[in-house]
């Protein structure tokens, strides 16, 4: 007996745990599964895609929230409805003339949260609130971390963001503790230990609570991940590490950020990729790249847009087109999304269709949608 209750416990598990991407086929949305498999017929008009273990989706000009055999979990009676995320979710009920704006459950229950002006939705667990012209945050049990009191707090990235006081910027965590005094004209984002920073006329890095100016730099983009960032000085871009060092000169006319050991850059129109040492590991010959992703491979564009190995050999033709330039770029930027590869899979369009393929170059399923968004769950 217990062994089939496991057995039920781990199959629920499993099925909560399943990624499935959005889909719209023949105007309506659905969800297929990682083998490329419909989970989810097409028959919404409306639906966005899992966040948190439940779906939002309309029926009947009403919003609720699927589950992932696709039923109600959530019934749809709200006029407006946001993902869920850290437990809860912004709905809008209206009754009469009377209309209502707050969170609820992933049981469908009102949330009691602390006074704000305004709701914000969650993020990673946390949730800004405002009070006139200033803001603070909540965690995600509802309790309130940091009163509103700051100008302006951004967005968390990881456990820091960036926040504004008294028109000066700096860093904070998740436990409301400051980590960087607001002592700067901007600041970039934080990255073990280090943020790129303006102070006054002079521009470099804030490393371990220190400014270290960084002589005729121009500009200087966030370190994420690498120990290594690129950076503008005279009009060319080289990188820079932790410490303020330039670790590759400013050559470059274009460039991006480091990840499997290489980083894309151009010269003229062309572009290629760089070791640490700034040496050509693939030759400048493409009309544009992007980074390399956890599954070894980086988008790279001829006429079309294809994918190379760290080889520098093609691995998928380029015979595609990806979430990149133009008004497609800033809508992926907006909505955090990736270019290439993500967890197996990369979204590609091919004759006004769109699909997935895998590393092997193989569509998923064989299926081509009018649109897909990349799996979640």
């Amino acid at each position: 007996m217990r062994k089939l209750y496991f057995l039920l416990v781990l199959a629920i598990s499993v099925a909560n745990a399943q990624e499935l991407a959005l889909v719209r086929k023949d105007g309506r949305f659905g969800y297929i599964s990682k083998s490329g498999a419909t989970a989810i017929e097409p028959k919404f008009k409306k639906a966005k895609s899992f966040s948190d273990g439940l779906a939002v989706a309309e029926e009947a000009g009403k919003w609720g929230y699927l589950d992932k055999k696709g039923q109600w979990a959530i019934k749809p009676i709200y006029d407006d409805a946001s993902d869920f995320n850290s437990g809860h979710a912004i709905v809008t009920f209206k009754e009469g003339k009377q209309k209502r704006t707050y969170y609820i459950t992933k049981k469908g229950v009102e949330a009691k949260s602390p006074s704000s002006d305004k709701l914000f939705e969650f993020n990673d667990g946390i949730a800004m609130l405002k009070s006139g012209d200033k803001v603070g945050f909540m965690n995600a049990q509802l309790k309130t971390v940091v009163e509103p009191k700051y100008q302006i707090i951004k967005e968390f990235q990881g456990n820091f963001a960036r926040f504004k006081n008294n028109d000066l910027w700096g860093i904070l965590d998740k436990s409301g503790k400051v980590v960087v005094e607001a002592a700067y004209d901007d600041i970039g984002d934080y990255s073990k230990g280090t943020a790129w920073a303006k102070r006054g006329a002079a521009l470099g890095l804030v490393s371990n609570g220190k400014f270290i100016a960084i002589e005729g730099a121009q500009k200087i983009w966030d370190f994420n991940e690498s120990d290594l960032t690129y950076a503008k000085k005279n009009d060319k871009i080289g990188f820079i590490n932790r410490s303020g060092k330039w670790v590759i000169d400013p050559q470059f006319d274009k460039a991006k950020g480091f990840a499997k050991g290489l980083a894309p850059v151009s010269v003229g129109k062309q572009w290629g990729f760089i070791d640490a040492k700034g040496k050509f590991v693939i030759n400048p010959k493409f009309n544009d790249a992007d980074v390399f992703t956890e599954d070894g491979l980086a988008p790279v564009k001829e006429k079309e847009w294809g994918f190379v190995n760290t080889s520098g050999k093609i691995a998928i033709p380029t015979q595609y087109g990806i979430p990149i330039g133009g008004l497609t770029a800033l809508i992926t930027a907006l909505k955090g999304e990736e270019t290439g590869f993500v967890n197996g899979v990369v979204k590609v369009k091919k004759d006004k269709k769109w699909g997935f393929l895998k590393t092997d170059g193989t569509v998923l399923g064989n299926q081509w949608y009018e649109n897909v968004e990349y799996f979640s769950n």
